[in-house]
């Protein structure tokens, strides 16, 4: 029996912005697929208009499964996870072991091929993956501040900055054409 997918299965359990008041709970399986829609749409753009040569779908995959360690450790809030070298460095090293152990759980042939989506690393595609994640952490705060909730005022004037400091054309096309729609009520999606 294996349980790899059962494991996966149980990210719909991790919630996320555990340090904040959050008017709607958000968890990692359902950030997941945000993740990877704007990945997804990241690499497209990118492709269409900045003669980008990138695999939408393979990015979009692989932004599906960006969070697959936290069924093992939890989500450990930004604010810690990067407080210092020391700790981003061993919560690296602590991601990178729960994927180890995730994988043991299929059989070998499939446990190569899923190393492959898993375990980060820093080439292009894995890039796009954390630009949509920083969208969608974007995303969340709009949401959140649309609800009056002021826990997340600062947070998103902050991760706005972070994505505007990208300088990636990508990036910004998303940001200037797509996101202030997440502003409106859906009677104002609906004109």
């Amino acid at each position: 029996m294996y349980k790899f997918f059962a494991y996966l299965n149980r990210m719909k359990y991790i919630n996320r912005w555990g340090l904040m008041h959050s008017t709607v709970n958000e968890n990692i399986m359902e950030h997941s697929q945000q993740v990877a829609v704007i990945a997804h749409a990241l690499a497209t753009i990118s492709n269409v208009y900045f003669g980008g040569k990138l695999d939408p779908n393979s990015i979009a995959v692989k932004a599906l499964f960006h969070e697959t360690s936290e069924v093992l450790t939890g989500d450990l809030p930004t604010p810690i996870k990067y407080f210092n070298p020391e700790i981003r460095d061993a919560y690296k090293k602590l991601e990178s072991y729960s994927n180890k152990r995730l994988l043991e759980h299929l059989p070998s042939e499939l446990s190569a091929e899923y190393a492959r989506i898993i375990n980060e690393n820093n080439d292009e595609e894995y890039k796009f993956v954390k630009y949509a994640d920083k969208i969608c952490a974007y995303i969340k705060c709009v949401d959140e501040v649309k609800m009056s909730n002021s826990e997340f005022y600062k947070a998103e004037k902050t991760i706005y900055q972070d994505i505007r400091n990208y300088h990636r054309p990508e990036v910004d096309y998303f940001m200037d054409n797509f996101v202030e729609a997440y502003k409106l009520s859906l009677d104002e999606l609906d004109r």
